[in-house]
């Protein structure tokens, strides 16, 4: 029995006169993945086929499951389209298993077949009741449900999905820069960013000594966690540590927070100009932090004009580190190492500041001079889903 692994689009549906451009980087994403795997894809417009074998399966399966733009995906065996092809090919599938109820259900593309949908499923299903005993049919919790779909030159039966990422394949949107911290919610926000299509730079503020080499490797790692869902991520790593320290030394404590966070998004706009990057995204949620409330967020943003994508915005805390359980970041998150944002905080932050204020306090400091040395002394690391590979077989 000839298999193939079936993979369906799901939300690629949705785009008419440019689902090819879709296809097409999911067909790259997808051969980027398993390059080193001896594999034939073939695509068209309302799905894909790989043929694969049998010994790879589980890695190719592993490396499906973390691939955006897949809706689900089976294992089918690969029959000629006509009605004795699929007798005995449903027949051969149904002996391989161990099963007391079972259904059969079918769809068929190829409206010229001499049977519709209904008959074809009667009459399969009929076929293993005669060549299997001790067998009934259930057609609401059946112990296997046999799927057969009918088209052109070649159908398909199967008895397993397996559901994938969804969303838009990684590559389909242009770059944006996601400020990657030590904490819970931006590696969230970098998988969901990721999961629209978006390819990612990160970007990490570094205050040594105030912050250690531990909590930046910490960052490295929540990095190559999330590396996994694409092939490439440049983390950049900027030195924050004379720009903090200005602020502590001159700044109102209750604002300061809000005065580094806006130094924050000016250096983040002047990355996002130099890398090509069209968005900043981060891992704020509406309310969680005294620099999160809808006043904070309007007086910070108000540096930049730059588009800004929160995709945890409106996500309580047990929904962010529900998906940070489930892309495995969470225990690298709550790892004791303390980042800039954190290092600092002031006992009573503002709240609610003031703009006309948060002016005020950042004139004490030439702030646009230590700005651009950032910029321009910020350093880049390369994280590559090989090299994060390599490195796990060596442990």
């Amino acid at each position: 029995m000839k298999k193939i692994i079936l993979i369906k689009y799901g939300e690629l549906f949705t785009k008419k006169g440019n689902r090819n451009f879709f296809v097409t980087k999911l067909e790259q994403n997808i051969m980027n993945k398993l390059k080193n795997i001896d594999i034939k894809i073939h695509k068209n417009k309302s799905f894909m086929q790989i043929e694969f074998n049998d010994k790879d399966f589980k890695i190719i399966n592993e490396k499906l499951s973390k691939v955006f733009g897949i809706h689900a995906y089976q294992v089918a065996n690969v029959v000629d389209t006509n009605i004795e092809s699929l007798d005995q090919e449903i027949i051969a599938i149904a002996k391989e298993k161990d099963f007391k109820t079972f259904k059969v259900e079918t769809k068929r593309s190829l409206k010229s077949f001499p049977l519709n949908s209904m008959e074809i499923s009667k009459h399969l299903g009929g076929v293993i009741l005669k060549n299997i005993k001790n067998i009934k049919v259930d057609v609401k919790n059946p112990e296997v449900l046999f799927k057969v779909e009918i088209k052109k030159d070649k159908s398909y039966i199967y008895t397993n999905t397996y559901y994938g990422l969804g969303g838009y394949p990684v590559g389909s949107q242009p770059k944006g820069m996601l400020m990657l911290s030590g904490g819970i919610d931006s590696p969230v926000a970098g998988f969901l960013s990721l999961k629209r299509g978006i390819v990612i730079d990160a970007v990490y503020f570094e205050a040594i000594p105030h912050t250690s080499i531990e909590a930046r490797k910490k960052v490295e790692s929540l990095a190559k966690k999330l590396v996994e869902y694409t092939n490439e991520i440049r983390l950049h790593v900027v030195p924050f540590t004379a720009i903090q320290e200005e602020i502590y030394k001159n700044c109102h404590p209750a604002y300061t927070i809000t005065i580094m966070r806006r130094m924050m998004y000016r250096i983040m706009e002047g990355l996002a100009k130099k890398n090509n990057a069209l968005v900043i995204i981060n891992g704020e949620s509406i309310g969680q932090v005294a620099s999160q409330t809808l006043t904070s967020i309007n007086v910070i943003n108000e540096v930049t004009n730059f588009p800004i994508i929160r995709p945890v915005a409106c996500l309580d805390k047990l929904e962010i580190m529900n998906i940070a359980k489930k892309i495995d970041t969470y225990e690298t998150s709550i790892l004791p190492y303390e980042d800039c944002c954190t290092v600092f905080v002031p006992k009573h932050p503002v709240i609610n500041p003031k703009l006309e204020i948060a002016k005020e306090e950042e004139q004490k400091f030439d702030y646009q001079k230590l700005i651009g040395l950032a910029i321009n002394d910020t350093f880049t690391i390369k994280i590559t889903a090989e090299e994060t590979k390599k490195f796990e077989e060596l442990l």
